[in-house]
Parts: C-alpha cells; structure tokens; sequence
C-alpha cells in the first residue's frame, strides 16, 4: 500500500480485582504555562472560570503554609485503598501533582508521611485527595503538600482495584491528566490543559486589579486619624 498514514493510539482496559487501568498518553502543561499559575491566587484564577473549577471546600491543607502548582496525575481507587498510589509512584514525572477519587472515604488514610518521602523522591509536588490521610506532621517535614478531607490513624487496604491516568471525579471537579492543579489557603482549583493560556490571562488580569483597590484601600487607612486604643469617653 502506497501514500501516507496514520496511527491513532487507544487503550482499551477491563477492571479485575487488583488490576489497573492505565491510559498512560497525554499531553502535560509547560514550564512556562505552570509559572504563570505560581503567584496567582485561586481565588483570582476561579473569578477567571466564572466560579467553576473549585473542589469542595472540604478539602484542605493537612498543613498550613501548603501549597500547589502542577500538573495532575490522577488515581481512582476503592475507598480505602491505596494499591494505586503505590503504582502511580512507578509512573508519575517531576512537577506532578497526584489526584486522587478516593469516594470521599474517611474511615481510611489513602496516605502518609512515607508515601510523601517517597513522592518527593520522584519530583511530585502535591498530593489532592478525596478522602483521609495521616501524619500530618511527617508530610510538613517532608515539605510535602497534601490537600484532604480529613486526618484519620487509621492505615489503609492495598487490594485494588484502581485506575490510573484517566479522568476522576475529585471534590465535585472533573479532572483528567495533565490539568492544572493550583492550591493555596483557600483551597485548590482544577483548570483544563486547554484553557490554561486564557485562564492564565483573565486571572492575573483580574489579580492586578484587585491588587490597585487594595492600594488605595490602604492609602485610604493610612490616612484615617488613629484614636489610639487608650482613648476612653467619661460621661457626666
């Protein structure tokens, strides 16, 4: 046969207990397109998806100061279970982040202080999961970021099954490999690898502005004449 081809690449999986399911083809964001997340706050960047892309609130840092901006790799797993996590380890890249749909489960830490050491081992800069994690104190020492729904001593299973690098539902957000995943004090924000340059404008568009009504809201304050907490009003 002569002329030109093509190849078009698919995966096709079926779940067994302990298997996973393994898309391992996308495309990842740049360097250049992740530093322009890094001194935007989520707040700024979900104003810019007009209030879409914010998981639940109640994931949150296990310790304050964390924070995130990667690129996701994501895991589904039972709840419970963290067989996956020990397999995402094998497979994920420096600067990514690991997603987890843990079913929102809160009876079983998916994680702790060694699957954090390990991780930072591999480049991984922040874990997001849907469910429980431990040892909070181990992940801040390791200067590993981790964002949950919950702390529990509670050790996890590790019979599977699980999915890796495929789109999960985490926190009410649809995320698929190779997402933006930014995370700060206010919680974390997911943006679609295709809407990355125009988020990335609206956002600092809209920080920026924020930032000049806060300069004159300061100037403003500095200009108000200070009472002094010792003032007292005497009646009569």
């Amino acid at each position: 046969m002569t002329g030109a081809s093509s190849t078009q690449h698919t995966t096709t999986a079926v779940v067994q207990p302990g298997a996973a399911v393994s898309h391992e083809t996308w495309e990842r964001p740049t360097a250049d397109q992740l530093n322009r997340y890094r001194s935007l706050p989520t707040a700024n960047i979900g104003d810019a998806m007009h209030r879409l892309g914010a998981l639940d609130a109640a994931i949150k840092p296990v310790w304050e100061g964390a924070t995130i901006v990667g690129s996701a790799y994501t895991v589904w797993t039972r709840p419970g279970d963290n067989l996956g996590l020990h397999a995402a380890l094998e497979h994920v890249q420096p600067g990514d982040v690991i997603v987890v749909n843990g079913g929102g489960d809160l009876s079983r830490a998916l994680l702790g202080e060694l699957i954090g050491g390990k991780a930072k081992v591999k480049g991984v800069v922040g874990f997001v999961i849907d469910g429980a994690v431990r040892d909070a104190t181990g992940l801040e020492e390791y200067s590993m970021p981790v964002y949950a729904r919950a702390l529990t001593p509670a050790g996890p299973y590790k019979d599977g099954p699980f999915a890796l690098a495929s789109p999960v539902a985490v926190g009410g957000v649809v995320v698929s490999p190779g997402d933006i995943v930014v995370a700060d004090e206010d919680g974390v924000v997911v943006i679609p690898l295709a809407m990355a340059e125009r988020v990335a404008d609206l956002a600092q568009a809209k920080h920026e502005d924020e930032l000049a009504i806060r300069r004159r809201i300061d100037a403003d304050l500095d200009a108000v004449p200070d009472s002094g907490p010792d003032v007292q009003t005497r009646a009569g």
